[in-house]
This record gives structure tokens, sequence and C-alpha cells, in this order.
């Protein structure tokens, strides 16, 4: 009736799971392992990852595969802190007023940020240059991306140059 030869339904009777499938049921659990110990963020190429890293050797369209099979999702996005109200920030004037050839050293710096690619991740490069010499003066460089790289880079070049008078330091907003 159902056209199951004889043979294959007495190995079903002894085996009803195959062989992919006790193989699943074990990545199964890894895979609630390591989705648990991400705080139910990870999906499923970082799952991979970690299973990759513990010795595992699967692809990435199993691990989806398994993981929706078994409806574990990868919670994604995050909340936005909405802030109203505050006064609106104050523009300083532009002072260089395209003056690009000061009379001499230590009148005007300008400053920038850019972004190194590394194997590990990015890497910001925080660099003061002096107009009139054309010269970096001072740089920082660090993982993160934040005010003390900067302040690092123009306590660089401030210790490198030990100004006598104020110095114009113009930068992108």
């Amino acid at each position: 009736m159902l056209r199951v030869h004889f043979s294959g339904f007495y190995v079903w009777l002894e085996k009803p799971l195959s062989d992919q499938a006790i193989e699943d049921q074990r990545l199964l659990k890894l895979i609630r392992e390591s989705y648990i110990a991400s705080g139910a963020t990870y999906g499923s190429p970082w799952i991979r990852r970690d299973l990759r890293e513990a010795g595992e050797i699967c692809s990435v369209h199993r691990v989806a595969r398994i993981m929706r099979e078994n409806k574990i999702r990868a919670q994604i996005g995050y909340k936005r802190r909405y802030i109203n109200g505050g006064k609106p920030a104050n523009v300083a004037a532009h002072v260089l007023d395209r003056n690009f050839n000061p009379g001499h050293p230590n009148k005007a710096w300008v400053r920038d940020i850019t972004y190194v690619r590394t194997y590990e991740g990015f890497l910001y490069l925080a660099t003061v240059l002096d107009i009139f010499s054309r010269r970096i003066v001072g740089w920082s460089m660090d993982k993160n991306i934040d005010r003390h790289l900067v302040i690092n880079a123009l306590l660089m070049a401030i210790l490198k140059r030990q100004p006598k008078e104020p110095i114009v330091i113009h930068s992108d907003p």
C-alpha cells in the first residue's frame, strides 16, 4: 500500500533516525549553547564561527537550516533612544578663511580622522598637520573612534612643537 520495500521497513524499525538526523541533533545542542552564550543575538554566520572554533565542521547553510527548523532566531537591531530638546550647538567662526599659506610655523594646524583596514578590523588614525610646513606634527591611532583619539593627537603635536602663541586648529564638522 505505501510501496515501501520490506528490507527498507525492517532497517527503519532498527534505526528510525538517519545518520544526518543524529548529527543534526548533536549540532543542535552545540548551536543552542552558542546561541544562549551570545545572549540570543547570534545568527547562523556567527554561530558557525563559534562551532568552527570548537572544531566542528559544518556549513553556514546547515546551521541556518537547523536553526530555522527549531525556531531559533537572532535578535536583530536595537532600540534607538531619541533625546528631545537641548540647545543647538554653537558653531565657531571660520577664522582660517581659506588662508592656507601662513607666514610662519605653528600658526595654523588642521586635523583629520581616517581609518585603516587591517586583518583584525579597523584602526582609526587622527592626524594634526601644520599648514606652513605641510608636515604631520601629531598623530594617534586606536581601535575606537572617540574624543581621546583626537585629544592624544593634539597633545602629541603640542608636546612636539611647544608653540609660544595661540594656534588656529581647523577641522571638518
